[in-house]
C-alpha cells in the first residue's frame, strides 16, 4: 500500500479561517469565502492557480462549493464536496493532500464551512431502532465513560475541569474561537450538569464558521515565488473506521491509537517528537484518554500529565492551544480544517501568546461519527 511518503512532498502554503460563532443570520458563503481569501492572502496566490478544490460541510446542502466560488470566479477548478460528520474538514484535508501527492494536480484547496442546519443522520432516515433512546447520544456516551475511568484511574471532577478551564483560557486568546473567556477550574465545575457529573462547560459548544488550508507541491511552490520557511510540510496522513468491541476496550479510543500509530510509522516520528498536537476533545474526558492513547503519557497517567503542565503551552507537548472544540468550538464541517490552521501558525511560530516555543512537530487528530478516526501530521522542514 503506497504512502504519503513514498509519494511526491505537499506543503500547506496558506491558511484562513472565519472565526467561530453560535447560530446567526451570516450567509454561509460569506464565510466560507473568508476562510477561502484568508488562506489566498497568506499563501500570497490569485484563486485561478488553485487547480481543486475539497469542501467539508454536514449541514448546509448540495453543491456547497461550486455556488460559494462562483463568486471568485469560474475557473474550471475540479470541485468536490465531502461529508464525513466531525471528520468532515480532515477528511478534505486529507484528499487534496493526496491529489497534490499522486502528482494529478499541484495546487489544491480544502475549506471546511458549516450552518448549524438539520444534520440528520442517515440512520435515522432508515428506520432502524435504536438499542435504547440514549445509544447514539455522544454526550451520554462519553459521560458514562468518564464516570467509569474516574473508579478505574482515580480521575476526578477537578481533572476534567482543568482540562476544560485549560482549553478556554487557551480560547480566550485567539481571536478565531467561539468561547473567549478565561474559565477557571471552579467556574467549570460550578456550571450546569448536563450528564452523571460533566458540566456544560467540559462539553464542546456547536456553532459554525469556516476554515480553509491551501496545499502545493514544490514545484509549484518555486513556480509562485513562495517564501521559503513559509511552507509546512504533510509528512502523514490517515483515516480508519473502527472494528467490533473487545472485552472491555474503548473502541473508539482504540481506533485513535491504531491511527496515531499508523500516522507516526508514515511519518517517520515518534510520539515523543510531537511538540503540539490539535485532538478531539467534544468532551474534557477524551482529552485525557487521547494524551494517553497518543504516546504522550503512559496509560493511566493522562491526568498526571495534565496536572504536571505536559500538556499546557509551553509544556511537553501542547494540547489544544487554539482552544480545542471545547473553547475553539466545534461547527463539525470546519472543525478538522481549524486544527490545521492552528498548527500550520505554530509551526511557523506565528502565533502570539499561544506559541509553543520550539514547535517543529504536529499532529491534528478528529473523530467522526461512524467511527472513523483520522490524523494529519505536519513538520517544520
Amino acid at each position: 500500500m503506497a504512502r504519503l511518503s513514498d509519494m511526491r512532498p505537499v506543503y500547506v502554503i496558506g491558511v484562513g479561517m472565519h472565526p467561530y460563532q453560535f447560530a446567526s443570520e451570516t450567509l454561509y458563503i460569506d464565510m466560507g469565502l473568508t476562510a477561502v481569501r484568508g488562506a489566498l492572502e497568506d499563501a500570497g496566490i490569485a484563486f485561478p492557480e488553485v487547480e481543486s478544490a475539497y469542501v467539508g460541510c454536514t449541514g448546509i446542502g448540495m453543491a456547497a462549493g461550486r455556488i460559494m466560488f462562483n463568486h471568485l470566479g469560474s475557473t474550471g477548478l475540479a470541485c468536490t464536496q465531502i461529508e464525513n460528520a466531525s471528520a468532515s474538514g480532515s477528511s478534505a484535508f486529507q484528499l487534496a493532500v493526496l491529489e497534490v501527492a499522486s502528482g494529478r494536480r499541484d495546487v489544491s484547496l480544502a475549506v471546511g464551512v458549516d450552518k448549524t442546519g438539520d444534520q440528520v443522520r442517515a440512520v435515522q432516515k432508515e428506520k432502524v431502532n435504536r438499542l435504547s433512546d440514549t445509544a447514539t447520544i455522544p454526550l451520554v456516551k462519553y459521560a458514562l465513560m468518564a464516570e467509569r475511568l474516574k473508579k478505574e484511574k482515580g480521575l476526578s471532577a477537578e481533572d476534567l475541569a482543568m482540562v476544560a478551564a485549560k482549553n478556554h483560557t487557551n480560547a480566550s486568546k485567539n481571536p478565531n474561537a467561539q468561547f473567549r473567556k478565561p474559565r477557571t477550574v471552579e467556574q467549570v465545575l460550578n456550571s450546569t450538569l448536563v450528564a452523571g457529573t460533566t458540566t456544560s462547560l467540559m462539553c464542546c459548544p456547536r456553532g459554525e464558521g469556516a476554515a480553509a488550508a491551501i496545499v502545493a507541491s514544490e514545484d509549484a511552490i518555486r513556480r509562485l515565488g513562495i517564501a521559503g520557511g513559509r511552507p509546512i510540510r504533510v509528512k502523514a496522513s490517515v483515516l480508519q473506521s473502527e472494528q467490533p468491541q473487545v472485552g472491555r476496550e474503548i473502541p473508539s479510543v482504540t481506533l485513535a491509537q491504531r491511527v496515531a500509530e499508523m500516522a507516526y510509522d508514515e511519518a517517520g516520528i515518534a510520539a515523543s517528537d510531537l511538540d503540539c498536537v490539535e485532538l478531539h476533545d467534544a468532551f474534557a474526558i477524551e482529552e485525557i484518554l487521547y494524551t494517553e492513547t497518543f504516546g504522550l503519557a503512559p496509560k493511566g497517567a493522562g491526568q498526571h500529565f495534565l496536572r504536571d503542565g505536559g500538556s499546557a503551552i509551553g509544556g511537553q507537548c501542547c494540547v489544544n492551544s487554539s482552544g480545542g472544540l471545547i473553547g475553539q468550538g466545534h461547527p463539525l464541517g470546519p472543525t478538522g480544517l481549524g486544527q490545521i490552521h492552528e498548527l500550520t501558525r505554530q509551526l511557523r511560530g506565528e502565533n502570539g501568546d499561544r506559541q509553543q516555543p520550539g514547535a517543529r512537530v504536529g499532529m491534528a487528530h478528529m473523530i467522526g461519527l461512524g467511527s472513523i478516526s483520522i490524523a494529519h501530521i505536519l513538520t517544520k522542514d
